[in-house]
């Protein structure tokens, strides 16, 4: 690439290289500083509502990070290529073909002032030298603004290299336009889509978390197709490692018998919507699926199979992370760091309707045992199960989706 100004000094250069190789050591925590501000500049709806693609756009901020200080650890203060990789080529041509058009300007300038003032302070505390700081600022402001623009002209360039070469986009395109509520008439959406809407519909999201697993995906596919039945499925690309999937049928889809159908299949995770009936049906039960997804995500869960009946009051009392882990610390008390299976007694037991026989049953334990830990766990919980079950219930169904809550350092 064209050089735009002057090479560096020695001392400048070598002060550069010094800051860069400690910032990669600390790469998570800038991450985390960027990736939710410059998501959010980018203003898009429908970007902001899918799990995967946030998960996407967050590997992108650190794709770019790394390109910027390695480069200038090898070359410190040169003018940095962007680096558009085959992972940032599929996130460009899946956002293409759901018609998702972000502002990448926007995010990059949010971006650039969060990285420029960590940059500052780190500046400051290294170059004692006054001379030395002038130089390191002068240089190292020009190499992160000509990346930027330099980045933003690339992923322009990658849409529309995508644009031109994208043939699944009509599909996509009337897929968010039923989920996103837009009237239509079921038998013209059938006739695009060549999927009968006057049924029941259960909407699943089926994803990975590295697109290194993607084959996994087609494979759990096959597993749902081949155990559908008379069933029909619509199955739709969202992003390099999620899958939207939709199977109807004249009665509503068992959902135990979708559950086993994907148990075959390890590296992919499912969360899946309360069954609807019609376009209405369809676009709640997406909807459902979607927000299922984006809980297990939000709350780090480790989860492989999430229906939203049964976490639709957990998705509600986390939207705030850290708002759910005081709730959970103030209901539980010392419950919510006691043994595991305290916590799994209390829970059964209030879900059994406060029988101990059913509850034993559940558990396949003795009953006089299940007496036991429900009666230590009432003892440990701050709010005693007698006072206010629900509370207690809905603490303990955020343990048992995010056991690390408590544990985690807060955001």
């Amino acid at each position: 690439m064209e050089e735009l100004w002057p090479p560096p000094s020695r001392e400048v250069a070598e002060a550069i290289r010094s800051l860069c190789q400690r910032l990669l050591t600390d790469m998570d925590a800038m991450v985390d500083a960027l990736a939710r501000p410059s998501l959010v500049a980018q203003n898009d709806p429908a970007l902001l509502a899918d799990a995967s693609l946030v998960e996407e756009d967050r590997e992108l901020n650190r794709s770019d990070l790394v390109q910027w200080l390695t480069a200038n650890v090898q070359h410190p203060g040169r003018r940095v290529e962007p680096y558009v990789g085959p992972r940032t080529t599929e996130y460009i041509n899946d956002l293409v073909s759901r018609g998702i058009a972000p502002d990448f300007a926007g995010a990059w300038r949010v971006a650039l002032g969060i990285g420029w003032r960590r940059w500052l302070e780190e500046c400051v505390a290294t170059c004692a030298d006054p001379g030395l700081l002038v130089g390191v600022l002068d240089v190292s402001a020009q190499s992160l603004v000509q990346y930027a623009l330099d980045s933003v002209a690339a992923l322009r360039q990658a849409g529309l290299s995508a644009a031109m070469g994208n043939t699944d986009a009509e599909g996509i395109a009337m897929i968010q336009l039923i989920a996103g509520g837009a009237p239509m008439a079921e038998d013209f959406a059938e006739g695009r889509l060549r999927y009968r809407m006057g049924r029941w519909h259960m909407g699943l999201v089926l994803w990975t978390d590295s697109p290194h697993r993607a084959g996994a995906l087609e494979e759990a596919i096959a597993a749902l197709r081949s155990s559908a039945g008379d069933r029909s499925a619509l199955v739709a690309r969202a992003s390099a490692t999620s899958r939207w999937i939709w199977l109807s049928g004249e009665a509503v889809p068992d959902l135990h018998h979708v559950e086993k159908a994907l148990a075959t299949t390890d590296e992919v995770r499912a969360a899946v919507g309360r069954p609807g009936r019609g376009l209405d049906g369809f676009r709640s039960s997406h909807q459902d699926a979607l927000a299922a997804q984006a809980l297990v995500i939000r709350l780090g869960s480790d989860r492989r199979f999430t229906a939203y009946g049964d976490v639709e009051l957990i998705d509600a009392l986390t939207k705030d992370r850290a708002g759910a882990r005081r709730f959970v610390i103030n209901t539980l008390g010392p419950l919510a760091e006691a043994d595991t299976t305290l916590r799994q007694a209390l829970l059964t037991y209030v879900q059994c309707g406060f029988s101990t026989t059913r509850a034993a049953a559940g558990l396949y334990a003795h009953r006089n045992t299940v007496e036991r830990r429900v009666s230590r766990a009432n003892e440990l919980s701050s709010v005693k199960v007698e006072d206010n079950p629900t509370h207690v219930a809905a603490a303990l169904l955020v343990l048992d989706i995010a056991p690390d809550i408590v544990t985690s350092t807060p955001s």
